[in-house]
């Protein structure tokens, strides 16, 4: 069953990037349709079962809230996306938790800090300073949620496999937003997204 909600998406985020491609209003169905599919692969794959698989579908949840809110185009609209995907990350964060750490893998915390580092320095130029604070927060957050993701106890691949394309796919909003907006940043965002999202 789980592949239907994944066709789902993946079909989704083809119309999705057909439309931005055009400017046309079909995203405004193709974008939630899309959050939808990953939505329902999880919940089709149990998780409801367990503490860890409610606070992922809390995540997922809230991600699907942020895609929602992404679709405008307002500084407020931003916000509050960037507000949703922290809260995600907060509860990805907390369901990595709960299984607990392996202690040896922390040390995926160095390259996430020099890549959070190299990040930050290549986006602070382009952010207006109101965005500063809001940013850091962010940035710290999901670098979080990723380092968790390395060390969890899940015992799962794909759950470190997902968090890596989940960042990489932000770095592709951040562009979008802030240093060269354009359709080729979510040509590759997009699916990068959607795919850590279904893993």
């Amino acid at each position: 069953m789980e592949w239907i909600f994944a066709l789902v998406t993946a079909s989704a985020v083809g119309w999705l990037l057909g439309a931005e491609r055009r400017g046309a209003r079909l995203r405004f169905v193709a974008k939630p349709l899309a959050s939808s599919g990953f939505i329902g692969l999880a919940v089709s794959a149990g998780v409801l079962d367990s503490g860890f698989g409610i606070w992922v579908l809390a995540a997922l949840v809230l991600s699907a809230v942020g895609d929602v809110a992404l679709l405008g185009s307002s500084e407020g609209a931003f916000l509050s996306g960037l507000g949703a995907f922290l809260a995600a990350h907060i509860a990805y964060a907390v369901a990595f938790l709960r299984p607990g750490l392996h202690t040896g893998r922390l040390v995926a915390a160095i390259p996430l800090a020099v890549f959070a580092a190299v990040v930050w320095r290549w986006l602070r130029p382009h952010l207006p300073r109101r965005m500063r604070v809001p940013v850091v927060v962010y940035v710290l957050a999901i670098s979080l949620m990723g380092l968790l993701a390395f060390a969890t106890r899940a015992g799962d691949l794909r759950i470190p496999a997902g968090a890596s394309l989940f960042i990489a796919s932000d770095i592709a909003v951040a562009r979008n937003t802030f240093v060269a907006p354009g359709y080729a940043n979510k040509l590759w965002g997009l699916p990068l997204y959607y795919g850590g999202q279904l893993l």
